[in-house]
């Protein structure tokens, strides 16, 4: 769960957030306010970095585009700004270029985002990020859930789906990709 971390007289921007010194703790930008969050633990990581090999290795063999991990910055609004860090995220070189990673956030939004649900998560503001994520343009948000071993989907322009035990996860914007739901498990 995100905790404010101090009162500002006035209200960050994306840029500002970007430059803040490094701290040691995890943050993100909210509607211009800067929220701290608890470090989610071993499984969640464990389970990132699952996703990540899977999906990264899969875009990497064929050239597809970029992943990122790690709560890479996405803008997800403006006026006032908004930061969310996905904790995995694919963007195809139609949307980020080849050649030179962008310093600083992409400036667009990414094809797919991957969130993580930890044991310290709220659902609520789950749901909030989800929300955010296909307002600024993501295709698709999967949401994986460990401790009920879901992977949740949802899409702007269609209804949400559930994948448990052996439904394939495939994606539209991978051809070829195609992972069962358990094989993101730990």
């Amino acid at each position: 769960m995100a905790t404010v971390i101090e009162a500002l007289t006035k209200l960050l921007t994306a840029e500002e957030f970007l430059r803040l010194p490094e701290n040691g703790q995890r943050r993100q930008l909210v509607q211009g306010v800067v929220l701290v969050m608890n470090m989610p633990g071993f499984r969640h990581g464990e389970v990132c970095s699952r996703i990540d090999r899977k999906v990264g290795n899969f875009v990497e063999e064929r050239d597809l585009g970029r992943t990122v991990s790690n709560d890479s910055g996405i803008i997800t609004g403006r006026n006032p700004d908004t930061v969310r860090g996905a904790d995995v995220a694919y963007y195809s070189y139609r949307r980020v270029a080849k050649g030179d990673s962008p310093v600083g956030y992409a400036g667009v939004a990414p094809e797919i985002v991957f969130e993580v649900v930890s044991p310290y998560n709220d659902r609520t503001e789950i749901a909030l990020k989800t929300g955010e994520y296909l307002r600024a343009g993501v295709n698709v948000v999967c949401v994986i859930d460990p401790q009920f071993q879901t992977v949740n989907l949802h899409y702007p322009d269609r209804p949400s789906a559930t994948l448990r035990g052996e439904d394939s996860l495939t994606f539209a914007e991978l051809p070829g990709f195609q992972v069962a739901a358990s094989k993101l498990f730990v």
